[in-house]
């Protein structure tokens, strides 16, 4: 049976406008709350964005706490003898650029009879604030060797105290100095690598991830570790 207006729906043109009317009103609302959000993640990006890439507050908080760690050394027992200003006292090494990377563990007396019977060979002096530039191909780790006493750990602590006083290496955005002794210590504790820095460096415990930033680690002493170096075989830990 046909419908007696002859009429559909859609033939309506007052309901056709009507229904045209409430579909614009439809779309332009879909694309302002699509704008919207738009308009809130973006916001939240920038936010994050800056964050990320704006670690000036913790990175001035640690240069401070590294300087008052290091500007002072102590002639004598370490903590007992004189304070003096390593700026003041500190002599330059002679580094020479060389060795195979790895642990000699003779003792320090046949390691200096080993090294004076060795064939002289031209060798290159390297001055600490160099010690990563200057090559062909970009240089990520150094090992530091030379007898009890020589001055390796002093090396160490002139290099960090020259970024934290903005004198040097400013291409990098942190540096962690650690020491194998205060490591020995959390040998039966579990840490992520961020967690450990946290634990050490509490100025830095608003960043969550130094992936994108050019961070130096320093370990000195390695030596005196007591930690099971095999990282093949150890579980990753990750922090929750």
């Amino acid at each position: 049976m046909s419908n007696s207006s002859g009429l559909s729906t859609q033939d309506d043109p007052e309901c056709s406008e009507s229904q045209r009317d409430e579909e614009e009103v439809e779309g332009e609302d879909d694309e302002q709350r699509k704008s919207s959000r738009e308009a809130v993640i973006e916001i939240i990006l920038n936010f994050l964005r800056k964050f990320i890439t704006s670690p000036a507050p913790c990175q001035r908080e640690l240069k401070s706490s590294l300087q008052k760690k290091f500007q002072c050394v102590f002639e004598g027992i370490a903590k007992a003898g004189s304070p003096s200003l390593l700026n003041q006292i500190y002599t330059q090494l002679y580094i020479t650029e060389g060795g195979t990377g790895e642990v000699n563990d003779e003792h320090e007396v046949r390691q200096i009879e080993t090294a004076s019977r060795k064939t002289h060979k031209p060798e290159t002096t390297i001055k600490q604030e160099d010690i990563f530039n200057g090559r062909d191909q970009p240089i990520r780790t150094v090992m530091t060797k030379g007898v009890a006493g020589i001055g390796k750990t002093v090396l160490t602590q002139k290099f960090t105290l020259a970024w934290a006083e903005d004198k040097a290496h400013q291409n990098i955005q942190f540096i962690f100095p650690f020491t194998f002794r205060e490591l020995n210590v959390l040998r039966e504790k579990k840490f992520s690598l961020v967690e450990l820095v946290h634990h050490f460096f509490t100025e830095t415990k608003e960043i969550c991830s130094f992936e994108n930033f050019q961070v130096l680690f320093i370990f000195d002493g390695l030596d005196e570790s007591r930690l099971p170096l095999d990282f093949l075989n150890k579980k990753l830990h990750s922090p929750p």
